[in-house]
């Protein structure tokens, strides 16, 4: 009777199966992501598959040059999106995926290891630019925001599975596996719709229909999916009045660079929560704080606990945020990840002084960054910024806030341990702190609730938004 239902008229089924698959290659990218953990202790030792081992340099090149190459490629994914479709960039993100497990295969020279990774930042676009817009485009307004949280959860699921695979297999098993899983995605994802978004640009309106009543288990002749189609179009030939550059257009437009100065904000904050130098250098960070301590952990066990606190954060956010809403969540966690860097920073700054103080505090203030990220700040930054632009600058907006996110974590992985040496460590956790309370306040103030409404009801909101401000009278 249950499984009846499930596949009953007007279900969702179809929609959360095509979204679980979209984010297959997220799954992939986030294993990726996670195997320059338990590697760098390999490949920096005397038993390194590469017969020399690595230089200190050379593992730092390894963690970030996938940012570095994200740059350029999230505006390459963004055109090819816009270009040959959703659905063909993202088999492209997974064939990616898969040439960096291959090179890792067939050589373990410096050179093959660098170029692995560069495929991996091109992995990246494509998972985060190519999977948030495409989940927004198949999903209705009801689930739109748990469907779009998966991103984060299979990201960190991905990491986590690194994790433990890591501990437990060779390095050639480990490869073996990884390359199984974006291989076997480009095989089904074959069956796989494309986003009506783009056959409505593409003027393919039969398919456009089929598409659509498959998504939403309904008959093709059903009045709600004529009325789908009629709203795309309708969104389409809004975004036909204007011209091609289409960021001129974004500033051009009051309530549109509204959208674009939140979008840019939230996707910030996620990215200075602080969780990014935490969770590349944790194992120092963890020496650091657990010195003159009995409180201990293996790299590995550091990995792992990490690795369990995102997805139990991840998991929150995907049962969570329709419930919630996105503004509430996202203020939340900008607040406790802001208060717990700056409890970490004064912990930092106490022992320094030589006033005692709890030898757990690091690894909970630590743990509630990460949370706060998985839970919120990531997720949810990347649900509002598909959220609240139309088809057509959709992509273009996911490109820029993805390349400034890479370029700021690339700075981020090159900069954070030499000016937390020169300044002293707390002073870079005190500035993720304050960033933070200064996000969540911000979020209060301009951010808008965008849980299941219509991109005209939430701009309508931004438009009585400027002017209550423009009516607040001078002092």
């Amino acid at each position: 009777m249950a499984i009846k239902r499930l596949f009953s008229e007007g279900s969702c089924v179809n929609q959360i199966i095509c979204a679980l698959l979209i984010n297959v290659p997220v799954f992939a990218y986030g294993a990726s992501m996670g195997w320059i953990s338990p590697m760098t202790l390999l490949l920096q030792s005397d038993s390194s598959p590469s017969g020399v081992p690595l230089t200190d340099i050379e593992v730092s090149w390894l963690a970030g040059v996938a940012y570095f190459v994200g740059v350029p490629c999230d505006y390459i994914i963004a055109m090819l999106c816009d270009k040959i479709g959703r659905k063909k960039s993202l088999l492209l993100t997974s064939l990616a995926n898969a040439a960096s497990w291959v090179l890792l295969l067939v050589s373990t020279q410096f050179w093959a290891l660098l170029l692995a990774r560069a495929f991996v930042g091109f992995s990246m676009a494509g998972c985060f630019v190519t999977c948030s817009m495409y989940t927004k485009e198949i999903s209705d307004d009801n689930i739109r925001g748990s469907l779009g949280s998966l991103l984060i959860l299979f990201q960190t699921t991905g990491n986590l599975f690194m994790y433990i695979i890591g501990d437990m297999l060779g390095y050639h098993t480990i490869l073996w596996i990884c390359l199984s899983i974006p291989t076997l995605h480009i095989i089904i994802f074959m069956m796989m719709p494309e986003s009506p978004s783009y056959l409505v640009k593409r003027k393919k309106l039969e398919e456009v229909k089929r598409v659509i009543a498959w998504l939403k288990h309904r008959k093709e002749s059903d009045s709600l999916v004529s009325a789908e189609v009629q709203m795309l179009q309708k969104e389409q030939e809004n975004d036909s009045k204007c011209s091609e550059f289409l960021l001129k257009d974004i500033f051009k437009d009051k309530v549109m660079r509204r959208a674009y100065g939140i979008a840019m904000t939230v996707t910030l904050a996620r990215e200075v929560c602080g969780a990014i130098p935490i969770l590349n250098y944790a194992g120092e960070i963890f020496t650091i704080a657990s010195r003159d301590s009995s409180l201990i952990l293996s790299p590995n066990q550091q990995a792992m606990l990490l690795g369990g606190v995102q997805v139990a954060g991840s998991i929150i956010a995907s049962s969570f945020i329709e419930k919630a809403g996105r503004k509430i969540l996202f203020f939340a966690t900008a607040l406790i990840s802001g208060l717990s860097m700056c409890v970490l920073a004064s912990w930092f700054l106490a022992r320094d002084y030589g006033v005692l103080v709890p030898s757990w505090m690091p690894m909970v203030t630590m743990c509630l960054c990460i949370f706060c990220d998985s839970a919120g700040l990531a997720p949810i930054s990347l649900v509002i910024a598909g959220e609240i632009f139309s088809f057509k600058y959709r992509a273009t907006v996911m490109a820029t806030t993805m390349a400034t996110s890479s370029l700021v974590d690339f700075i981020q992985l090159l900069f954070f341990k030499p000016l937390a040496n020169a300044v002293g460590i707390h002073v870079a956790f005190y500035f993720f702190g304050i960033f933070c309370v200064i996000i969540s306040a911000y979020t209060l103030l301009f951010v808008p609730e965008t849980k299941s409404r219509s991109l005209d009801d939430i701009y309508q909101d931004l438009m009585k938004r400027k002017k209550k401000t423009k009516e607040i009278p001078a002092p």
